[in-house]
């Protein structure tokens, strides 16, 4: 027997949260705690009132929480957000599901937390949208989530990859989204979507169903729509809730069928009665000891008995509407009874009700004895998606913001919640700490500012500042907390400053700047290098860094004293303060290429390109991390976030696919993340998925990750076709070598001086013929990066390259993922037009012309002698070597061997010779005769 299966065969309840031996991480992130809940799923409860834990969903994570003790087991296994999952009766079994492209289903050990059981690919069409698990904990049913639905019924407990049985539901039944099994047999189940209830009975390998008719006709009366369906607990019938507060009721066609000769068919099930049981609509349905269960959306929670008379009602709650409710697992043992509330009936009997668990819409989870009506919440998380998190400069506090309005902060050490405002009926859009933690400044959705007091949360100012009008999506704080700056959606800059009145300081708008044609990604204080004041950018994705004049800003005059357009073609996405790793001062930038770069903060020269992480998005934030206590004072690190997951990334950045790890943390979208004071935690949101989730961090990991990589240049080999020994280094090398020869003279009869560098001009034509052709601002950053790379070192400009440092620069400036085919259509479509077969498609004319006029725009005979070349009319190297071309000649080859109307298929394999019509061209793709032939040619 292995471990794992021991682990299994040895648990008992609650041995996750036992204290023992915390096992060292084995990754660099590791997920230590999880705010908030996705509150459209249910919570279920899992152990009794000594416990009192609770299990409930949090983006693609699910989540074991012990209440008492404030403990937290994550059961991390799914790459997509978790879209429903299920708790066996015993509670011993979970099992969950997601809709992600790669839809898993796994089953776990609810005492232990090991996965027993995962289900791969169960519906690959979109993945699973409702599951349930038999009253016998034996089998599970899931419901497809595509355009076409299937049941499926599972053996868990077998080792079949396969479902023993299933069926297609037809799309006019509706979105199925809640099935559940019969109480009394695993052979039957019953599913709903908000107009249609389906039956279903599984004999041997097949699984039929059959859906009733129900409309408003069917009794003269309005239905509603369907919440949820069950079977009656000791009959053939089943009952549907609706949210006309109505309960529908199932039972079984013929009368013959209920003969013991011919057993009950639940596909003979039609609806024999329609009960008006209340005024607020019913939202869950449960079977607990004999009773009904309804929920409803007023918060109220009702008893009835198998004959739908009413028992009891709980409706002084004040609850929202009702998400689920769970009851303990063993019934309660009453030492008073007179302690329990009394029947409705006539007889006036005690009615013992298991404790149980509820959750609202709204967010809500409250614990509810039955002895005395005793009510504890449990949770109160926001039901709005959460934008917006700050961690305090010098406390371990936590503050986050959700478009309901709820600013809540919290001790992040201790996992417990201190203090929370409500905004009612504000966005809260942003969050900013000043450097000393005493301020926290909100953002809202209809452009107010507020400032507050970190502790009490109280305004600072008299009023909020409601001038911009957009949403702020940005705010920094000065380093002296003199000043804090606001970006919103309409590109506006607008800048706060703190002033004296009447001896007391307090807070007034000077001005505000529109600054930006495009959205703005950064607003970013520092400090002037030749004084302690501060300096004030910001960075939007028309391509512009952009720096204010603090100084002459006056009221209603915010002065922008430089625009430096620091992007080509890439757009870039954040921007930050590099640390001091070398004598110069540098930004560092991430752009939507998957390249991060590094400029001079005064003269804003690009001076080093290095492909960054590449986690399938390029990247959304980057952070440097604060030092750490007791570490390397020399070692700096960066957190950065994708669409999708939370980075680590060793520095000096210099394009080793080694020194980065990257997490899964919200599959959904990251909408946010902010580190830890002392550099220990990073904190991400999630938005949509209404979490916030902690990750510690552990750098000895991440560095011998870079080890395992290999040293020096082995991790750069990777990164090339066939790495070391493939055919496309030794061109390289060929390359290399034949642009010595190049330099020399090719027809040079003097000895040849063999060397293992070239000179720093010869560095494009190595590019090019390698499948790589860089604009001439790229060709310029390249030359820079490498002739004032030892500048400040040594005195003196880098005149040469070696081969080793020329495959780093390949790599890092080349493009991530090749040229793609896409992008180049995209272009035509917007140059061009498409034609009748609908391709992407420009005119001659109108291409040579843009060649010619638009972007780093070639002169007529520059033009004619890179076509001419590509298209193989003149030897190589052109002009250079052959003498001046005949402009007629060329006018009218180029008319001859190019249509008129020119495809980008055809652009891309016939003159560009790349003839590789995929997605993805790169250039490891490229010919041997391709790579010569462009040694000459012009990007």
């Amino acid at each position: 027997m292995d471990e794992r299966a021991s682990a299994v065969f040895s648990a008992l309840p609650g041995m996750m949260f036992e204290d023992k031996n915390k096992e060292v991480s084995t990754h660099p992130l590791t997920l230590s705690w999880v705010f908030g809940y996705n509150s459209r799923l249910p919570v279920f409860n899992l152990m009794d009132e000594d416990y009192r834990v609770v299990l409930y969903a949090a983006s693609h994570t699910a989540v074991i929480h012990d209440l008492r003790n404030n403990k937290q087991y994550h059961l991390q296994g799914h790459s997509s957000c978790i879209s429903c999952f299920c708790v066996s009766e015993d509670r011993r079994w979970i099992a969950t599901a997601d809709r992600g492209p790669e839809s898993l289903v796994i089953v776990w050990d609810g005492y232990s937390a090991v996965p027993v059981h995962t289900i791969f690919d169960s519906h690959p069409e979109g993945g699973v949208s409702a599951i349930a698990i038999s009253h016998d904990s034996r089998f599970l049913a899931t419901v497809g989530a595509g355009a076409v639905q299937k049941v499926c019924v599972w053996k868990w407990t077998s080792t079949d990859t396969k479902p023993v049985c299933s069926v297609e539901l037809q799309p006019q039944y509706g979105f199925q989204d809640y099935i559940a099994f019969s109480c009394r047999t695993h052979y039957e189940l019953v599913s709903n979507s908000t107009t249609q209830v389906i039956f279903y009975m599984w004999e041997g390998n097949s699984l039929q169903c059959h859906a009733p008719h129900l409309s408003d006709r069917t009794f003269n009366k309005a239905v509603g729509v369907l919440s949820q369906s069950l079977f009656h607990f000791s009959t053939e019938q089943a009952v549907t809730g609706t949210l006309e507060g109505k309960l529908v009721v199932w039972d079984v066609a013929s009368l013959a069928s209920k003969s013991a000769a011919t057993p009950a068919k639940p596909f003979n099930m039609k609806a024999i009665k329609l009960v008006h049981l209340q005024k607020e609509g019913i939202t869950t349905l449960a079977i607990m000891d004999k009773t009904i269960v309804t929920c409803d959306v007023k918060g109220h929670i009702k008893f009835y008995d198998g004959s739908l008379q009413l028992l009891h009602w709980y409706s002084q709650f004040k609850l929202g509407p009702i998400r689920s409710i769970s009851f303990s697992k063993t019934p309660v043992c009453p030492l008073n009874a007179s302690q329990f509330p009394t029947s409705c009936t006539l007889s006036g009997q005690p009615l013992i009700i298991r404790n149980f668990i509820l959750s609202t819409f709204d967010g809500v989870v409250v614990h509810v004895m039955t002895e005395q009506t005793q009510v504890t919440k449990c949770l109160e998380e926001p039901k709005c998606p959460v934008h917006a998190i700050a961690c305090h400069p010098a406390k371990p506090l936590l503050a986050k913001g959700s478009a309901c309005g709820l600013l809540k902060v919290w001790d992040y050490n201790l996992s417990k919640y201190l203090v929370s405002r409500i905004f009612k009926g504000q966005n809260i859009q942003s969050l900013c700490y000043n450097h000393d933690g005493s301020l926290l400044a909100v953002g809202f959705a209809d452009g107010t500012v507020c400032i507050l007091d970190s502790i009490s949360l109280e305004n600072e100012s008299l009023e909020p500042f409601r001038y911009s009008k957009g949403a702020i999506i940005h705010m920094s704080f000065s380093h002296d907390s003199q000043y804090l700056a606001t970006a919103d959606d309409n590109m506006s800059v607008a800048l706060y400053k703190q002033v004296i009145e009447e001896d007391k300081e307090v807070w007034e708008r000077l001005a505000a700047l529109r600054s930006h044609y495009k959205p703005i990604r950064t607003i970013l204080f520092g400090v002037h290098l030749d004084s302690d004041k501060p300096r004030l950018l910001s960075l939007g994705e028309d391509r512009l860094l952009v720096e204010y004049d603090l100084e002459n800003s006056v009221k209603d005059d915010l002065v922008a004293i430089r625009r430096d357009r620091i992007e080509q073609s890439a757009v870039p996405k954040y921007i930050t303060w590099y640390p001091q790793l070398t004598k110069e001062y540098f930004f560092l930038t991430a752009n939507d290429q998957y390249k991060m770069k590094i400029y001079n903060v005064t003269t804003k020269m690009c001076r080093k390109t290095v492909l960054g992480p590449a986690y399938g998005s390029p990247l959304e934030k980057i952070q440097v991390l604060p030092p750490r206590e007791g570490c390397d004072p020399e070692k700096h690190y960066l957190a950065y976030i994708t669409t999708d997951k939370v980075g680590l990334q060793i520095l000096p950045v210099d394009g080793n696919p080694h020194r980065s790890s990257a997490f899964i943390c919200h599959p959904a979208g990251v909408s946010d993340f902010v580190c830890s004071y002392e550099g220990c935690h990073l904190f991400t949101s999630g938005g949509n998925d209404l979490t916030v989730m902690k990750w510690d961090i552990n750098l000895n990991v991440l560095e011998a990750a870079v080890s395992l990589g290999g040293k020096d240049l082995i991790p750069f080999y990777n990164l090339l076709n066939g790495g070391r020994e493939g055919e496309f280094f030794r061109e390289l090398e060929d390359y290399f070598y034949y642009a010595q020869l190049r330099h020399q003279g090719i027809d040079t009869m003097e000895p040849r001086e063999v060397s293992t560098h070239i000179p720093l001009e010869q560095i494009p034509f190595v590019m090019r013929a390698m499948g790589f052709y860089p604009s001439e601002e790229q060709i310029e950053n390249m030359l820079n990066e490498v002739k004032f790379g030892e500048y400040l070192e040594t005195g003196k400009q880098v005149t040469e390259i070696n081969l080793g440092d020329f495959i780093k620069l390949y790599i890092n400036h080349r493009p991530a993922f090749g040229l793609s085919l896409k992008e180049i259509e995209a272009a035509f479509r917007l140059l061009g037009y498409q034609n009748e077969q609908e391709e992407a498609s420009l005119n001659r004319d109108d291409l040579l012309l843009l060649l010619q006029h638009k972007g780093e725009h070639f002169t007529e005979e520059e033009l004619a002698e890179c076509l001419t070349t590509l298209l193989g009319m003149n030897p190589e190297g052109g002009s250079a070597e052959g003498g001046p071309y005949d402009a007629s000649g060329a006018e009218a080859f180029i008319e001859e061997e190019i249509p008129e109307e020119i495809t980008a298929t055809h652009f891309v394999e016939e003159i560009l010779g790349l003839g590789v019509p995929e997605p993805a061209i790169t250039a490891m793709e490229k010919t041997t005769e391709n790579r010569s032939s462009d040694l000459t040619a012009k990007s």
